[in-house]
């Protein structure tokens, strides 16, 4: 595991070296340097794009600052331009009493939904809901806090009379990816869109021939990248944060939406599959 470089300030290093920099590394630094607050929402993607450079660029400037990678790099800048409360949920402050607590985390979480109902694109959804509804078998991919959500929806999705499994194991999701036949459907599951594991089952997926949907908070980051179908999320938090919360209410009312959406479309297997697990579930309730 990366061990994260403590106490460096990415600003300072970017000052210090500045004139030994390469032209395309200078313009990254420079955006980073005119816009911090900024920088450390951004995927490497966008940033690239905000700079006019290549990915690589802006690795390389990384590597050049002693990062091992553009993660680290914004680590180490929240680090410095972020109060340590605001790791915690962006809006708490450590005055704040319960009752402050209670509102500004729940906000925060209706918020979430009411921007991705205003974002979401109808037609990434239609085409989700049509591919899942043909699919001869479902996988649902994801690590840490979204392995969670992958685990949700297999247990929304297998009531609808299609194979479907959950894997949040990074070995499991590519030995899995690499078996999937045309008619089968992947949903990778990431805040960030930026998780190499699941960047790359992805691609391992769509090479087997599976079609691919990605559930992420960036609309540019490496995942839409790999996937065929992009539902894109809306939440404001800290994308470097480890376990994100707003955002994970945003991909289950997602799920949610794609499973109804669905089991519409196979309205007579899933009311006839509902209704047995009813019975089945009599003996197991007072």
């Amino acid at each position: 595991m990366n061990v994260v470089n403590q106490n460096v300030d990415p600003l300072i290093k970017i000052r210090s070296l500045y004139s030994s920099l390469r032209a395309s590394e200078k313009k990254v630094a420079d955006y980073i340097e005119g816009h911090p607050d900024e920088v450390i929402y951004l995927n490497i993607n966008t940033l690239a794009e905000k700079c006019r450079v290549s990915e690589t660029s802006v690795i390389r400037l990384c590597k050049v600052l002693g990062f091992e990678g553009y993660q680290e790099l914004k680590i180490n800048m929240a680090r410095t331009l972020i109060e340590p409360v605001k790791y915690i949920h962006e809006e708490i402050e450590e005055t704040d009493d319960i009752s402050k607590i209670i509102h500004k985390v729940m906000v925060a979480d209706m918020k979430a939904i009411e921007d991705t109902l205003c974002t979401i694109d109808n037609s990434e959804v239609e085409k989700a809901v049509n591919a899942l509804a043909q699919a001869n078998k479902i996988e649902f991919y994801g690590l840490g806090g979204s392995g969670m959500m992958a685990f949700d929806a297999q247990h929304k999705f297998f009531k609808l009379g299609i194979p479907c499994i959950a894997y949040n194991d990074s070995h499991m999701q590519v030995m899995s990816a690499s078996i999937l036949g045309n008619n089968d459907v992947v949903i990778g599951i990431s805040h960030s869109g930026s998780t190499k594991d699941i960047v790359r089952s992805l691609e391992i997926a769509a090479k087997a021939g599976a079609k691919t949907i990605c559930i992420t908070s960036s609309l540019k980051s490496p995942v839409t990248n790999v996937s065929d179908i992009k539902l894109i999320v809306s939440a404001k938090e800290l994308a470097y944060r480890t376990e994100p919360m707003a955002s994970r209410i945003s991909q289950l009312a997602v799920i949610d939406v794609l499973s109804v959406g669905v089991a519409l479309k196979r309205k007579d297997i899933v009311i006839g599959n509902l209704n047995k697990a009813r019975k089945a579930l009599i003996s197991k309730r007072y």
